[in-house]
């Protein structure tokens, strides 16, 4: 059986986890969970001991650096957008390098999945699905109702692999989001897919045949430069920004869905990634230089300074430079809003 190529999509402004994240170097590259940065444990998960092949990368100019220091892979290929275009841009960039019968597994870089295990099963059901023809989504398993992530309600069975989609569902409301844990069979949309090459360019030829003609035009006017490419940058500037999700998944008759029980987290912002990190019995969690008394939930990240919390319950302390950021649990949400992260 064929090997499953990684597609690794690093980009992303870095604005929800400033200070740590910045643009120059968001989240992707850096170790907030383990020693490892986010990048380097999305290319360990998919190492050819798994049954993947040599991971192609596509990046912008601006974190390319970030990426070759990172990669490691010799045999690796990296993609070099000339502007950010969205997902369904990028996944259509690495699809026109690959055979169109090659299963490509699309994975954002800045994801962390607790339990690689779990995450190999999914993609090598998710790959026997692909090899039919589908397009498929990993559905994590919802235990909450979060508001801050897509769903799919699964429809029928597919053998043993996985399911139809009967539908892709926005971002909910809360009460929304309490209805669909309590009626079962919807999944928060984990952001990764599984899917031929030609069978994705097909499909997005059908449903947004300009983008497509567009990053073709890139592709054919592009220049290889050792393992890099470089897309036309005039061609790629015609093409309308838009995610996977809306240009195809939503739209085309082939999607199914796998299960995706793998302790993943999106680490969307400094909450979730506390939840990601390995807390001690009253739910704190440090990095770097802290003491805390008669705290409980809470967060410390520092790169120097030594941090004192007494008495509070969850708030995040975040030290990065001559950057200092506190905010409570309920206020990370907006971090990405502050004068700081928007300024970068």
């Amino acid at each position: 059986m064929s090997s499953i190529v990684p597609v690794i999509l690093c980009g992303g402004s870095g604005t929800r986890l400033w200070p740590r994240s910045r643009a120059d170097k968001p989240k992707p590259f850096l170790p907030l969970v383990g020693d490892e940065t986010l990048f380097e444990a999305t290319l360990s998960r998919c190492a050819a001991g798994e049954g993947f092949a040599a991971p192609v990368v596509v990046t912008g100019q601006r974190h390319l650096a970030h990426v070759e220091a990172q990669l490691g892979d010799p045999a690796a290929r990296v993609v070099v957008e000339p502007a950010a275009k969205n997902t369904a841009a990028a996944i259509a960039l690495a699809a026109l390098g690959l055979p169109p019968e090659t299963v490509m597994l699309v994975c954002p870089s800045d994801h962390h999945i607790g339990d690689c295990a779990a995450f190999a099963a999914a993609a090598q059901r998710a790959a026997a699905l692909a090899r039919q023809g589908r397009l498929v989504a990993f559905g994590i398993v919802a235990d909450r109702p979060e508001t801050g992530f897509g769903y799919i309600k699964q429809g029928a069975p597919l053998g043993d692999a996985g399911f139809a989609v009967e539908r892709f569902v926005e971002k909910p409301d809360r009460a929304t989001a309490e209805r669909f844990l309590a009626e079962g069979g919807y999944h928060w949309n984990g952001g990764i897919f599984a899917f031929a090459a030609g069978a994705f360019l097909a499909e997005l030829e059908r449903h947004r045949p300009a983008l497509a003609a567009a990053v073709r035009e890139a592709v054919a006017a592009g220049r290889a430069e050792g393992r890099r490419f470089h897309p036309d940058p005039a061609a790629f500037a015609r093409i309308e920004s838009e995610s996977v999700d809306y240009a195809v998944m939503e739209n085309t008759d082939n999607a199914a869905m796998v299960h995706a029980d793998m302790a993943w987290s999106d680490i969307g912002n400094w909450v979730a990634l506390h939840e990601a990190l390995d807390r001690d019995d009253a739910g704190n969690a440090v990095r770097g230089r802290a003491e805390l008394v008669e705290c409980r939930n809470v967060l410390v990240s520092s790169d120097g300074p030594r941090v004192s919390v007494i008495g509070l319950s969850n708030v995040v302390v975040v030290v990065d430079g001559d950057e200092v950021l506190v905010t409570s649990a309920a206020g990370a949400q907006r971090v990405g809003k502050l004068a700081g992260a928007v300024d970068q």
